[in-house]
């Protein structure tokens, strides 16, 4: 489907910045063949970014006021090009770019600075996934980082969401293996959470059904076979359900806490999720015990007549082997997170993904749970 990009991005607008996540696009030539496919329907490329890590508030300020400059307004767009780090930074900087206010995006941001609302309308967006994960080409907010200080936090709007999402599993093919698992341990995290989130509603449920249905197979398929056509095509489309399902109805604790691990000891976000999921299944499996079992009938063999009890210890079990066949590893430590971190990395997990979570889980609560993983 990506070289149809021409006509869909000619919808769009005249002129297209580029945005894409890993420097392999460039070499490889995926970056001449869009502007070639854009420059046939009459569309520009004003310049091409490269973000390959989690965006930070500096990249968005810096790229904002480039487009500035620029005088970009009525017939510009971005063109995202990558996984959830290129789309976000894409989305943010659509909005950012056309605001009047002279402000930083951390002004803008949830639960920090000084809480503005985006007056003018972002740009468009037309965003193309790379990576099976994080569903970020289906969802109306961008999730951005600082270091000093630390936080993670979004910007929402509902304009925010990309006005079309050209979706080609071809794209994922090159990634490396461990970016396969780890965004693929984020789509079926999404897709869990959401399906047991205290917002769960019926049809983002059903969407989560059928995601993991696709994913639950497929992952491993094209962990091991990379260029597995039908691997990768159920892959994007499980991503892309579990960005439509978290988009109205919120995630969960591993995705809180992946937040923090991200901040405070720069742990890929799928990596953490992965290594998150079996907690956040084992702390939610009483108060969601009819649904978690529900899925675990669907997604593995179980003998006839097994407990809900039964059923729902078999599908944690199942995902920590899911994990472990994937090479993700299972201790914090491993990733470089050490006990003096757990009291920050605690603090700063209860932001929006948490508020989802099916039960509340206080402060000293978590703190052992974190520490049992260290």
């Amino acid at each position: 489907r990506r070289q149809e990009v021409g006509r869909w991005a000619a919808r769009l607008g005249r002129r297209a910045t580029i945005i894409y996540g890993t420097a392999q696009f460039a070499q490889q030539g995926l970056l001449d063949e869009l502007a070639d496919w854009l420059c046939h329907e009459g569309v520009t490329t004003l310049r091409m970014e490269l973000i390959e890590h989690e965006p930070l508030v500096a990249d968005v300020d810096r790229l904002a006021g480039q487009l500035r400059q620029d005088r970009v307004g009525p017939g510009d767009f971005l063109l995202a090009v990558g996984g959830g780090s290129a789309i976000d930074l894409a989305k943010a900087v659509a909005a950012m770019a056309v605001q009047t206010e002279p402000a930083s995006v951390q002004d803008y941001l949830e639960g920090v600075g000084r809480g503005l609302r985006l007056v003018e309308d972002p740009l468009p967006v037309l965003a193309m996934p790379t990576t099976a994960g994080t569903g970020a080409e289906a969802t109306k907010n961008a999730v951005i980082s600082s270091y000093d200080p630390p936080f993670k936090r979004s910007l929402r709007d509902d304009r925010l969401l990309p006005r079309l999402a050209l979706v080609d599993p071809e794209l994922s093919v090159s990634v490396p293996a461990a970016v396969t698992a780890a965004s693929g341990m984020d789509a079926i995290t999404q897709l869990i959470e959401s399906y047991i989130s205290r917002r769960a509603q019926p049809i983002p449920q059903a969407l989560c059904v059928q995601g993991l249905q696709l994913a639950w197979t497929a992952l491993p398929v094209a962990f091991q076979e990379p260029t597995d056509q039908q691997a990768r095509s159920r892959m994007a489309q499980a991503a892309l359900l579990s960005g439509i399902a978290l988009a109205n109805s919120g995630l969960g604790l591993a995705h809180g806490v992946a937040a923090a691990l991200g901040v405070h000891a720069q742990v890929p976000h799928g990596l953490a999720c992965a290594m998150l999921l079996p907690t956040a299944l084992r702390v939610n499996a009483q108060v969601r015990q009819t649904e978690l079992a529900e899925l675990a009938h669907m997604l593995l063999d179980l003998p006839a007549g097994c407990s809900a009890e039964a059923a729902v210890q078999a599908l944690i079990e199942a995902v920590e082997t899911l994990c472990a066949e994937l090479g993700l590893p299972r201790r914090l430590s491993q990733v470089g997170v050490r006990p003096e971190q757990i009291p920050a990395i605690v603090r700063d997990s209860y932001g929006s993904s948490m508020q989802g979570n099916p039960r509340d889980v206080p402060e000293p609560e978590l703190t052992a749970l974190l520490e049992a993983l260290v």
